[in-house]
């Protein structure tokens, strides 16, 4: 493979060295010891260029790199952590030629502090060295303080030792058994301290090594292992995070010419050049998603307890259970995976480009073509600019495909012309009165009559050889049509005046005992319009549709969106222009007969719509309830006459409690209370009668109303 066929992706690697660390650097660093290696070791490995990018609009791109590989070979590739998981889930790679795929490798991301938990000497929760010296009780070290002491660790104790008349501080001491006996030492005192045992010394090498190499955590190698005989062309494709490409347009109005020009704009995030690559721009949004397939899962499993008092063996189902869900969950990564690999993108590309693959500016050169058509040079887009895209459809999405190859190095931006054509247009003005409630907007509605798929963007327009100002598009298929605005009209001027009728009532029937009546409310806007300018123009005038209103004058707008009637007004100069927008409303109102009030049923009945026969049931409901407002009346009447016998009792009660019971006075409020009770018993019976009659004649009235059914 030639060197200017591909670029390089051979991974950084990191060289062992051995290294000492004294005691006092490690009392500031909080770590322990002398002696260990940290790094990694690494050979170059062979890759193969970029051959293919596809990007979407989703947030991700394709990638596709071919090549060609000779009996077993490695193929590394440099990717960034970030990256992994979208690597894991949608990498598709194939030996064409007879060989086959082994196995693709990368470095585990198991969490570092499961890892570091697995040396003797665990340093997960960064301990001090006092707490490292603990965790080797019953080693020997060697201790220079100067004076060098070797001696196994009974442990690690705290004393307060005395700095000043009323000031202490807490030292750490290490205790050994020397061949002298028991010794103390001051960690402040010692210079460095060394282990003896030199399986434990490469324990903790080991685990310093692993944090070193965790530091790096923002680039990772994956090597893909292929086996087979001779040489052989081999693919790797994969999903990756890439920005979305853009789209702007310019767009010169000139006379009855109209010019569209469109540019993507494409980056190159990745960590390597784009050389001679063939680039897609897709308008599609497949669906994508992120799942974190780097971090390795553990399940948790129950703890089984022996059975220490019976016979009876330990049950399982605990973990059968785990067994069981690691099942599942190896599935439906395979299911995951499996989706991730129905890639559209993923046929082989034929080569496009016959020539060196060169600059963007030499794309458009090789692609420029003689025009007949001759322009002001101030404005003509197409002089030295000419489309490099092809359109091309693609099920549910539309595909630019660069014609010629793509040089573009890492971290990089490019603009690509993909529209250069002409298209037809018609200049107006757009008045909207939430927009600016007195001057409309200059405009233009085109129609895209190119081929290609216009995507959203910004569109500078350029008017009379001069910038006129900016306006943006939303996506616009082969055949559609839209409107865009992009200055201010000073030279129109347009005045609303809203006016509104009273309601009008439309007609009342009587449905079971509901009334129903329905009334119609008329509005209008009446839109003034002074063109002030020299030539006539027409103004697009913007109305919001409301759901409950009908449009009535003009019967029918000149077009309509989802939210807008539009109404289409020619204005001549110095002339003024008008426009009369009516809309009606129909309500109908359901009222219940028993709940209306006397004074709206006459308002009813005095109503011209209201028919003849609606107009005597509404008089026979007025006289039934009059007949049950009485009795209800006369009730009430006795039931007050009670209450005020009850407050008499209830004041002579009171009397009599004072009075001797042999007094004449006593008697007579014992011959009035008499005289009342037979008053209240017969007042009691009238209420009663009341009652039944007035239950009576509700019901009466019910079944009046829910017979009727006038209109």
């Amino acid at each position: 493979m030639n060197s200017k066929d591909h670029f390089s992706m051979n991974p950084s690697m990191e060289v062992p060295a051995m290294m000492t660390i004294s005691i006092r650097s490690a009392i500031l660093a909080g770590l322990l010891l002398v002696g260990g290696s940290t790094g990694l070791a690494g050979q170059d490995a062979m890759t193969i260029p970029l051959e293919r990018v596809v990007l979407f609009h989703s947030g991700v791109g394709f990638y596709e790199h071919a090549g060609s590989v000779r009996d077993d070979t490695n193929i590394s590739m440099r990717f960034n952590t970030r990256d992994i998981n979208d690597l894991l889930k949608s990498m598709v790679v194939r030996d064409l030629d007879g060989g086959q795929v082994d196995a693709v490798r990368y470095p585990s991301r198991d969490p570092i502090t499961k890892t570091l938990r697995t040396f003797a000497i665990d340093l997960t929760a960064d301990p001090s060295l006092a707490e490292l010296l603990a965790q080797v009780r019953g080693e020997r070290v060697e201790v220079e303080m100067p004076a060098r002491i070797s001696g196994i660790i009974l442990g690690v104790e705290t004393r307060r030792k005395r700095i000043g008349d009323n000031e202490f501080m807490d030292v750490d001491i290490l205790n050994l058994l020397t061949d002298n006996g028991l010794q103390s030492v001051a960690l402040d005192s010692v210079s460095s301290i060394r282990l003896l045992n030199e399986a434990l010394q490469a324990e903790l090498d080991m685990a310093l090594s692993l944090l070193a190499s965790a530091h790096a955590t923002d680039k990772k190698t994956v090597t893909v292992q292929f086996t087979g005989q001779g040489e052989r062309r081999v693919r790797v494709g994969y999903i990756q995070e890439s920005p979305v490409w853009k789209t702007s347009y310019r767009l010169v109005l000139a006379g009855e010419e109209t010019l569209l020009q469109g540019w993507a704009i494409v980056e190159n995030t990745s960590e390597q050049d784009w050389r001679g690559v063939d680039l897609t721009l897709v308008s599609g949004r497949p669906v994508s998603f992120t799942m974190d397939l780097y971090e390795p899962l553990y399940l948790p499993r129950p703890e089984v307890q022996f059975e220490l008092f019976t016979s009876v063996l330990p049950q399982t189902y605990g973990q059968d259970l785990s067994r069981l869900g690691q099942v599942f969950a190896d599935e439906h990564a395979a299911d995951r995976m499996a989706e991730s690999q129905v890639m559209p993108m993923m046929a082989p590309s034929p080569a496009v480009g016959s020539g060196q693959p060169g600059t963007v500016a030499d794309i458009r050169r090789r692609t420029l073509k003689d025009l007949s058509m001759s322009r002001p040079e101030s404005m003509d887009l197409r002089r030295g600019v000419q489309s490099v895209a092809e359109g091309i459809d693609a099920g549910e999405s539309f595909q630019y495909r660069i014609q010629a190859p793509v040089n573009l190095p890492r971290q990089q931006s490019a603009m690509l012309p993909i529209v250069n054509s002409e298209i037809t247009g018609e200049k107006l003005a757009i008045y909207n009165w939430s927009v600016h409630a007195k001057h409309p907007l200059s405009g233009l509605r085109f129609t895209n009559t190119t081929d290609l798929h216009l995507m959203q963007g910004p569109i500078t327009v350029f008017d009379g050889g001069v910038y006129a100002g900016d306006a943006r598009i939303e996506d616009i298929p082969p055949g559609g049509e839209r409107l865009i605005s992009y200055a201010m009209d000073l030279d129109t001027e347009v005045v609303r005046q809203g006016k509104s009728t009273p309601e009008e009532l439309r007609s009342v029937r009587i449905v079971k005992g509901t009334l129903h009546a329905e009334r119609k409310f008329l509005r209008s806007q009446e839109y003034v319009i002074r063109n002030s300018g020299r030539t006539a123009r027409t103004v697009l005038i913007e109305q919001p549709i409301e759901a409950q209103w009908t449009l009535v004058k003009p019967s029918e707008p000149a077009e309509k969106t989802r939210d807008f009637y539009r109404f289409a007004v020619r204005a001549e100069p110095g002339k003024p222009a008008g426009l009369l927008v009516e809309e009606e409303r129909i309500d109908t109102q359901h009222i219940l007969l028993t709940n209306i009030d006397d004074a709206l049923i006459h308002l009813y009945m005095k109503a011209t719509v209201v028919s003849e026969q609606v107009r005597e049931a509404l008089g026979e409901v007025v006289a039934q309830r009059h007949q049950i407002e009485r009795v209800a009346g006369q009730r009430r009447q006795y039931e007050q006459e009670i209450r005020g016998i009850e407050q008499d009792q209830a004041r002579m009660r009171q009397n009599m409690a004072q009075l001797d019971r042999q007094s004449e006075v006593y008697r007579g409020y014992v011959r009035k209370f008499s005289e009342q009770e037979t008053q209240l018993e017969k007042l009691r019976r009238e209420i009663a009668d009341l009652h039944r009659q007035e239950q009576d004649l509700r019901q009466v009235l019910d079944e009046y109303l829910m017979n009727l059914e006038l209109s």
